[in-house]
């Protein structure tokens, strides 16, 4: 079983994590409890919150069993695998146990963002298990509590921007993901109908257009493997991983050299 990351022209390497050892050494141990019981590992590097939980998937039921967040926008790479760990161990989980896993594919910066991706697909690849991709947004949007109406859910974009997506009071998305200013999110309020806005940067666009903020602030480890669930009840082949990053990375490869003084 092969998963798959797609990520454009080709980066700087990421640090191996540790992790991704201990899973390969496990992936021959995984036993028949795959069958009874669905563990899966959720993770999301999409925004601030490092998050890294196991997740049981049982008939029509979707619990959290552990989860472990670290808030730190810049050590994405350094804070994972120990969450990973930690997660697992909180569950009393072995990495040979895990049926699946499910990460979030943003919208979010693009090093925190690539962090989660290349780790799921490492770790899915060498445990042998299938590897699923959910937007980051719907974990916040299908739990907000929004009322009846409408929600709009935004995140930090970075540049003074918002990443934002617009929920129905069942929590499914029907508009978006977007990358734009507050400003001008607020301004297309009332065509998208939104009674509320929830995410990490709700506050940004609530005060231009004056809507009351909900929770959750990220995404919840439980809601992106629900929102994955009927792949993993399905037991569907692995997807390509395809980061939404929505625009250009804020870090470019160098141009050629441009001599000082023209001769």
């Amino acid at each position: 079983m092969s998963s798959m990351f797609h990520d454009g022209p080709t980066r700087a390497r990421l640090p191996v994590s540790p992790v991704w050892f201990a899973a390969a050494d496990a992936a021959g141990t995984a036993t028949s409890s795959r069958l009874g019981r669905v563990l899966t590992l959720a993770l999301d590097t999409a925004t601030p919150a490092v998050t890294a939980a196991v997740v049981r998937v049982d008939g029509t039921a979707v619990r959290l069993v552990s989860s472990v967040v670290r808030c730190d926008p810049r050590r994405h790479g350094e804070l994972l695998g120990p969450a990973i760990r930690a997660a697992l161990d909180g569950a009393g989980v072995a990495f040979g146990e895990l049926a699946a896993v499910v990460a979030g594919l943003g919208p979010g910066p693009f090093t925190g963002l690539r962090v989660g991706l290349v780790t799921a697909v490492a770790l899915a690849d060498a445990l042998g298990v299938p590897a699923y991709g959910v937007c980051s947004l719907d974990a916040i949007g299908a739990v907000a509590q929004g009322g009846s109406g409408r929600l709009l859910v935004a995140t930090d974009a970075r540049r003074r921007e918002v990443y934002w997506a617009v929920y129905d009071s069942g929590g499914f998305r029907v508009h978006g993901p977007a990358v734009d200013r507050p400003a001008e999110v607020a301004t297309r309020i009332a065509d998208l109908a939104v009674s509320g806005v929830a995410g990490a940067a709700a506050d940004s666009v609530a005060v231009l257009c004056g809507l009351p903020v909900h929770g959750p602030a990220y995404p919840q480890p439980a809601a992106l493997v629900a929102v994955a669930a009927d792949r993993l009840r399905a037991g569907a082949p692995s997807e390509p991983m395809i980061p939404l990053y929505l625009r250009r990375p804020d870090a470019e490869r160098p141009g050629p050299t441009k001599p000082a003084l023209a001769r």
